[in-house]
């Protein structure tokens, strides 16, 4: 460059029919403007001459000729790149050390592409998808089966159980009943609806009932003490003639003493020991 300036603004020399550089509207002789400012080249080291393409990222310099991956050599001049430990390479360098390879194609995930993150493992974007329908998944609620995703919906009407009751989808826990699924809310006393998922329970005719329902409607009353015979945890009970009795409870109606395994005699609808009845 020429210009009216008399004298480098160093030197002191006159510039005339000369090359200068500008700095601060100051001119400059090229020699004394490349010991004085220019900048050193991250490669080679030597000064980046005012005649020469600077090249700058993130506040160091190249000559456009050493602006290369690290890795390959290929110019990184107008292309894409990454840096890595302030080492600068290529994206194909860069994948091939240090990008996440997508679960599903097992393809490297390239830098600046979206990547998509579950359960410890990445994929494209367009890889993770619902296994079924295929739709994107995003951030949107899945569920993985035999490490497939699944959108909720197809989850639902490809694996999930239908409560036996409401027909609704058991997402979580249920309980097994008649070999039907159930909503632990669902599985209720036919009777009183007090849930019994928790608890011990009879059933009758394909319904659970609770035991005290169970009792009220089904069991057979003690003729002694007139309380139900639910026979729940192995409790004896005796039969005769149409009449049931709890173990504890079939005694002589005289003397109290235990009729089981004993002989006995009835009299009217009392039950007597061998010598009372005899008396």
């Amino acid at each position: 460059m020429t210009s009216s300036h008399t004298d480098c603004h160093f030197c002191l020399q006159s510039l005339r029919g000369r090359k200068y550089a500008l700095r601060e509207e100051n001119a400059y002789c090229v020699p004394c403007y490349d010991s004085l400012y220019a900048n050193p080249c991250e490669e080679c080291k030597q000064p980046i001459e005012c005649n020469s393409k600077d090249l700058a990222y993130k506040g160091r310099h190249w000559h456009e000729g050493c602006f290369r991956c690290a890795k390959c050599s290929r110019s990184l001049v107008e292309k894409p790149f990454a840096a890595k430990d302030e080492v600068l390479l290529c994206t194909e360098c860069y994948s091939d050390e240090y990008s996440s390879k997508c679960f599903h194609c097992h393809k490297t995930i390239m830098p600046g592409s979206r990547k998509m993150e579950f359960k410890g493992s990445s994929w494209h974007e367009s890889c993770f998808v619902c296994q079924y329908c295929q739709q994107p998944l995003g951030t949107k609620p899945l569920i993985t089966k035999d490490n497939e995703n699944y959108c909720v919906p197809c989850f639902e009407k490809q694996f999930a159980h239908h409560c036996y009751s409401c027909k609704k989808v058991i997402t979580s826990g249920g309980v097994t009943y008649h070999d039907q699924p159930w909503h632990k809310e669902c599985f209720v006393c036919a009777v009183c609806k007090t849930q019994l998922s928790s608890q011990r329970f009879i059933s009758k005719d394909e319904y659970p009932y609770c035991v005290d329902c169970f009792s009220k409607l089904y069991a057979k009353k003690c003729a002694a003490c007139k309380k139900p015979i639910t026979a729940l945890g192995g409790a004896k009970y005796i039969s005769f003639e149409e009449r049931q009795w709890h173990g504890e409870c079939f005694n002589c109606a005289k003397c109290s003493l235990s009729l089981v395994g004993q002989e006995f005699l009835t009299r009217q609808d009392d039950i007597l020991c061998h010598k009372c009845g005899s008396a």
